[in-house]
Order: C-alpha cells, then sequence, then structure tokens
C-alpha cells in the first residue's frame, strides 16, 4: 500500500487552474496531498485572498499595510508592515464537527391511512433519510459527501449549511466545539446550489462586481472591491472569459464549467470560513469537473472549510479530497481519508482491483449490496465496528485548540472575513447582519436589474408593440365617437376595454419573478441583501416602462376616439392608464411570489382580471348587484379606472348626448319616420308640461353618471385608490417573500 500513500507538493495557488490542470496526478497510484504538511512550508505557502486587501478601510484603521504575496508563509513571515503595525498571525484552524445527525420525512399518503404500523405497533409512515451521521470537516480540506442518487448527500449538505428547521433534526453541529447560531453561519458560510442561477445577459465580471457590491461592506472603496474582484477572476480561472456575458438557452455564452465557477465565485467572494457545495460537478465533463474541484481545493487552503457532495468522482478529482464520506440510503459506510478505501474494503473481504477508480468500485459494490433484501447493512455495520473517528458530542470530542469567537475574531482581523470587516472590526460578535445599507442595496439591485434587461430590448419592444397594436384596434373601432345616445353606449365599451386591457397586458410580468426566484432565494438565505430591497428595486426597475406604455397608450386612442377634456383631459387619462398599468404590475407581481409556475400563473391571472371587469360596473350596475357579491364589486381593479376615465369624459358641465327625437334612440320608437318622432315629442311635452323641440337636451352628462351608478367617487379619488391598490399589493409581495423564502427543508 506503500505506493498508495505518495505525497504530493501543495499547488501554487498563485497560478491559474487552468494552467494548473496539466499537473494532476495520473492513473496508477493514489497521490494525496497534505494541506497540513503544506502549511509549513514557506515557498509554497498560499495567501487568503482577504488578506491582500487589509486593512478593509485605511480610513478607519490609520495603518498601513504591504504584503509580500511572492512568499508569505502561514506563519505570517514575508509579511512587511510600516507604523509599529504587528504581524498578520498564523491561522487559527476551524473544525466543523457533526454528529448523529437524523433526519426523517413523512411519507406520502397513500389511501385513506396517513401511516401504517407494524406487528409492535410503530409507526412506519416517516422515511429516514439520515440515520445517525457523524464526522467533522477541518480548515485547508476538502470534506466529499459521496453516494448514489437518493442516498442523501444533498440532505446531509442542507443539514450543515442549517437549510433544514432545527425542529426537524437531530444531533449536533459545532465549530470549534460551540453550537452554531443560524444568523452567525449565515454571516461566515456560502452555499452554492446545484443549478447555476445567474443573470444570462450579465458578463462574468459584472456578474461578480455585483456579488461584491453585496457582500462588501460599504466602508471598502470601489478600487479595492475591482481588486477583489479581479484577483477572484484569476482564481478561479476565469481571466478568458471575462468579459463574456453568462448566457442561457438564446443567447450564446460562458462554457458550463465556467458557469459552475462562476457560480462558486458568487458565494466566495467575501472569503466565507464555511463553504458547502451541492454537487458542484454534476453535469459538467472530466476536464472541466476537475477544474472546478481544483479551484475548491485553493479555496480550502487560503483558509476555509469546503465542504461538497459528489455523485462519483473521477480518479484525478479523488486526488484532491481530502475526507470521504460515503452514504447509503442515510447510513454512513465509509468515512476516512481516500487512502484508506483499499485497506478497508480488502478488510472487509472485498479488495479493490488494480487500477480500478477505488470510489467507482465503492460505489458499484454499494448499489450490489442494496439490491439485496438486507441492503447495504453489512457494510454500514462494518464501517462502525472499524470507525476511526470517536463519535463527537455536541460539548466535547475533538475540538479545536482556540475557541470560535478568538478564531472568527482572527480571521477577520486578517481580511478573511471581508464580509464583516468594518474598518477595525475585529470580533464575531461585531459582525453585521447586511454589510451594506437598505438604500445601497436598493442601488445595486435597480443597477443590475437594468444592466440585464437593457440588453434584451426586445422584451420591451414586444410590449411597446402589444400595447400599440391593442390602442390602434381601439382607436380605428371607435374612431371619432358623436354625442348622441349611441355614441354613449360606444364609449361604455371602449372605457370597460381599454382599461381591462391594461391590466391584462401587465400579465407579461408574471414569469420576471419566477424565473428570477431562485436567485433570489439563494442571495438572501445568507443576507446578499434585504427583502425589502429587492421589491423597492423591483418597483423602480419596472415603473419607467410603465410610463412610456402609459403616453403610448394615450396619444394611440385619445383624440382618436375623440374624448373630451383637450390637454387636461389627456393628461388626467394618461395619469389613469399609468396608475391602471402600476396596479396591474402590482397585482401580477403578488400572485408571482405566491404562483410557482408560469402556466399556472397565467391561468390565475386571466380567471382573476375577468371577474374583476365582471363586477367593475359596465356589465351589471352597482345598484342592480345583490348585496351577497357587493364587496367583489368593490374590490375590483377594473372599477376605480373604469369609473374615473368615465367622469373625466361625462362629468363636464355643459355637454349633451341626447337632444329632441335623440331620446328614442335605442328603442323600438327609433324605426319610426321622422315626422312621427317629432309628434311623439310633442305629446310627451304636453303631457309633462314642457316645451321640448328638437334641440332640446334630454340627457346630460350627468345624467349618464347617474345611469350608471356612478356617483360615490370623484375621478381623483379613483385615481388615488388605483395608485393605493399598486402599493397594497407590493406591500403584500414583500409578505409573500417573507412567509415563502424560508428555504429550509421541514
Amino acid at each position: 500500500m506503500s505506493r498508495f500513500l505518495d505525497k504530493i507538493s501543495p499547488l501554487d495557488r498563485r497560478s491559474s487552474p487552468m494552467d494548473d490542470a496539466d499537473d494532476a496526478p495520473r492513473p496508477g497510484a493514489l497521490q494525496h496531498h497534505s494541506p497540513r504538511a503544506a502549511s509549513s512550508s514557506t515557498s509554497n505557502a498560499s495567501v487568503p485572498l482577504g488578506q491582500l486587501f487589509r486593512p478593509v478601510d485605511d480610513a478607519h484603521s490609520g495603518h498601513h499595510v504591504v504584503v509580500q504575496v511572492g512568499n508569505v508563509a502561514g506563519d505570517g513571515k514575508g509579511t512587511g508592515e510600516q507604523d509599529g503595525d504587528k504581524a498578520i498571525s498564523g491561522s487559527l484552524p476551524f473544525i466543523l464537527a457533526f454528529s448523529n445527525l437524523t433526519y426523517s420525512v413523512r411519507r406520502p399518503r397513500k389511501g385513506c391511512s396517513l401511516f401504517w404500523r407494524n406487528d409492535a405497533g410503530e409507526e412506519q409512515g416517516r422515511k429516514v433519510l439520515l440515520n445517525a451521521i457523524s464526522g467533522e470537516a477541518r480548515e485547508g480540506e476538502i470534506f466529499a459527501v459521496l453516494g448514489a442518487s437518493g442516498s442523501g448527500k444533498s440532505t446531509l449538505i442542507d443539514a450543515l449549511a442549517n437549510r433544514i428547521v432545527r425542529e426537524s433534526l437531530e444531533g449536533s453541529i459545532t465549530l470549534n466545539g460551540e453550537k452554531l447560531e443560524g444568523r452567525l453561519l449565515k454571516v461566515i458560510s456560502a452555499y452554492v446550489m446545484q443549478d447555476d442561477l445567474l443573470y444570462p445577459m450579465l458578463t462574468v465580471e459584472e456578474t461578480l462586481m455585483f456579488s461584491a457590491e453585496f457582500r462588501l461592506p460599504r466602508s471598502l472603496s470601489a478600487a479595492k472591491k475591482m481588486s477583489r474582484v479581479q484577483a477572484l477572476i484569476d482564481q478561479l480561472g476565469l481571466r478568458a472569459a471575462a468579459g463574456t456575458i453568462i448566457g442561457d438557452e438564446i443567447h450564446r455564452g460562458v462554457s458550463g464549467g465556467e458557469r459552475r465557477r462562476v457560480s462558486i465565485g458568487i458565494d466566495i467572494i467575501h472569503d466565507p470560513i464555511l463553504l458547502f457545495l451541492d454537487e458542484p460537478t454534476s453535469g459538467l465533463d472530466s476536464t472541466s469537473a476537475h477544474m472546478v474541484v481544483k479551484v475548491l481545493q485553493r479555496i480550502a487552503h487560503s483558509g476555509s472549510v469546503v465542504i461538497m457532495s459528489v455523485h462519483q468522482p473521477s480518479y484525478r478529482i479523488l486526488c484532491l479530497l481530502d475526507r470521504l464520506l460515503i452514504l447509503s440510503q442515510g447510513s454512513t459506510v465509509y468515512a476516512g481519508s481516500p487512502t484508506g478505501l483499499h485497506p478497508f474494503f480488502a478488510d472487509f473481504g472485498q479488495p479493490i482491483p488494480d487500477n480500478e477508480n477505488p470510489t467507482e468500485f465503492a460505489l458499484d459494490l454499494i448499489r450490489e449490496l442494496e439490491a439485496t433484501p438486507e441492503g447495504a447493512k453489512t457494510l454500514v455495520e462494518f464501517n462502525h465496528a472499524r470507525q476511526a473517528l470517536p463519535v463527537v458530542s455536541a460539548g466535547g470530542g475533538k475540538k479545536s485548540p482556540v475557541s470560535l469567537e478568538d478564531a472568527i475574531g482572527a480571521s477577520i482581523s486578517r481580511g478573511k472575513l471581508v464580509y464583516g470587516a468594518e474598518g477595525t472590526t475585529t470580533t464575531a460578535a461585531a459582525v453585521p447582519k447586511h454589510a451594506n445599507p437598505f438604500w445601497m442595496e436598493t442601488m445595486v439591485l435597480t443597477k443590475r436589474s437594468l444592466a440585464n434587461t437593457r440588453r434584451m430590448p426586445e422584451l420591451f419592444v414586444m410590449r411597446l408593440g402589444s400595447v400599440l397594436v391593442t390602442g390602434f384596434i381601439l382607436a380605428t373601432i371607435f374612431w371619432r365617437l358623436d354625442d348622441t345616445p349611441k355614441g354613449v353606449q360606444e364609449r361604455l365599451g371602449f372605457f370597460a376595454i381599454a382599461m381591462s386591457t391594461m391590466f391584462y397586458t401587465c400579465a407579461d410580468a408574471l414569469p420576471v419573478f419566477i424565473q428570477e426566484r431562485n436567485i433570489f432565494m439563494r442571495e438572501t438565505a445568507y443576507n446578499a441583501y434585504r427583502r425589502s430591497s429587492y421589491v423597492l428595486s423591483h418597483s423602480l426597475v419596472g415603473f419607467p416602462p410603465l410610463i412610456l406604455l402609459s403616453i403610448a397608450f394615450a396619444l394611440t386612442t385619445f383624440f382618436a376616439v375623440g374624448l373630451a377634456g383637450g390637454l387636461q383631459g389627456f393628461v388626467f387619462f394618461t395619469l389613469m392608464v399609468l396608475a391602471s398599468f402600476w396596479a396591474g404590475s402590482g397585482f401580477v407581481t403578488f400572485l408571482s411570489g405566491v404562483v410557482p409556475h408560469v402556466m399556472l400563473g397565467y391561468t390565475v391571472v386571466v380567471a382573476i382580471l375577468a371577474y374583476f371587469l365582471l363586477f367593475s360596473g359596465f356589465f351589471i350596475n352597482r345598484d342592480r348587484i345583490h348585496d351577497y357579491w357587493i364587496w367583489f364589486h368593490y374590490l375590483s381593479l377594473v372599477k376605480y379606472p373604469y369609473e374615473a376615465v368615465m367622469q373625466n369624459e361625462f362629468g363636464r358641465a355643459g355637454r349633451c348626448f341626447a337632444r329632441g327625437v335623440q331620446m328614442f334612440d335605442n328603442t323600438p320608437v327609433e324605426a319610426l319616420a321622422e315626422a312621427t318622432k317629432e309628434r311623439a315629442l310633442s305629446a310627451i311635452s304636453g303631457a309633462l308640461g314642457m316645451n321640448m323641440t328638437s334641440t332640446t337636451c334630454i340627457t346630460t352628462g350627468a345624467d349618464v353618471l347617474r345611469q350608471q351608478s356612478i356617483t360615490q367617487l370623484g375621478k381623483w379619488s379613483c385615481l388615488s385608490v388605483t395608485v393605493a391598490w399598486g402599493f397594497f399589493f407590493r406591500g403584500l409581495f414583500y409578505v409573500t417573500l417573507l412567509l415563502g423564502s424560508k428555504n429550509k427543508r421541514r
């Protein structure tokens, strides 16, 4: 076995992972590195990325530090300092230990039985996903969780990353022997999801820069943030792709391996102490996967605890891993170093053949055992008997020589935890929940959204084209309406269709958040920004296009239809259209936070807007609606814009919409001869004791409003209510984000 225990010297972590791809060990011997041994070498020691930018704010510290990047050793030698500054202290190790982690979920209900019981009466309605899992991960090492699909890899990563509700998880998780609080864990850790959740139209450099804006404090100058981004680009081997957009199914962008490294980069921009990754090599070819793990190795050597899940690592990737935890159906079948796989399976009676990937052999054997009635129970029991690491209890076991507070404080003082470094911050308790204030988060979010959307102008062009086509159709159908009873009816139809169309047009805002939901949940899960900042930014970005759409629709229809009021009437009509867009987009945005799928969302939007139109007062007057439905009339979003434009049109004194014999329009008398209608008018005049002629005004605008039961609110009140609806729904959207983005399993 000696040929499997050869050591390789640590990598020069100032070079690009792209350049190191050819330095990997070749098949034939399992070569393994020791980061602890590497830390004693002064020639190849790594420099924490954050150390290059210490102090965070020279204005706060008043110190000047010169870092010798070329020969910095792990003990702090090679760092030149001025003004009597003390040398940077050596790394204080972090140990993440977990003991007896157990997690189960209720099985899907079958038939009428919620769960079934065995002969002993024990509840059998739960499926165990984690069964008493124990282990530890150390600073400077890569801790890899292996197993087949469904073995519990992602569940264990979620448990360690506090993505499972603590009440549902049994066991203990400690850092340096101290229990981890959720708030502190969010600050000192990062979680990289399996899917690459990125904005497609941003370049690699822009994506990392926006992440730096979120994660790094405002006390850090723009130049230092840019320097940090540039250093990270080199560390990730993304220099050649820095100016390339991320891309999607339509727009060609970076490769899959580069996308994965960008996903890692946005979560390590603040130099987290703990880095969790859910299958970072999934979907990548062998070379790209090896390069990704190479990057993770460099991150670990810079002073982080790297914990990742991997389905089936290649031989080259296996050589980069420090500790393995192999799972089978939620139970541990192996825990130890990669070099221990050969003696482990040899003692089990299943020696690994020469020149075969040990992990492939192990996983194949586990699959064969799982196909038997007893499953991998024999291997699980054999592992328990050979367990080299003792079970770590919540309050003891293997502990770091320093306390958690001291270790975090030392990391911050070295510039490692730049996320929490505000001036002279040196303690864990002083690390803020969010790196930046509310207004700066809103500004950065707005800037990012604008940068992403302005590169897809076709989206706004499509919206504008839809509004212009709708306006053109309405303008040509309702061209130059006259002041007659028929003109009144046609105006009613125009206003009802026009106002409801504004709300239906807003349905295109539905996919915006649904597509961004996972990005939002990933970023807010670790306090990149506040949810309130996102809601405000979402509103600010979406409002300017609504102004242009409102003006375009008003210009297309107002004068062509022949609506009254002149310039003043046009301005109010435009404001009412804008308010309708504002309320409609707010309503659709709220639904996007509730409905998980786009198609389901469209179905709900169309149905509810149809109900709003039905109860708006156009099809049936308010006075004719039964009491048990009248509440829906006042909840209708279409009601208030419809009544507002009606009052803008018919609320002006001096206008007449039926004179003399026009009172017979839309009645059977309309078909009679003109002379007959005049005699009928004369007879009515005599009966009423009035002198009505062909020029006498019979119906005014006020009469039309009374006939339509539009008498409760003025037009400006209707405008205010519509605007208030927009704010109300955005407030509800914020509530849905608070309640629906916990991002934790139960």
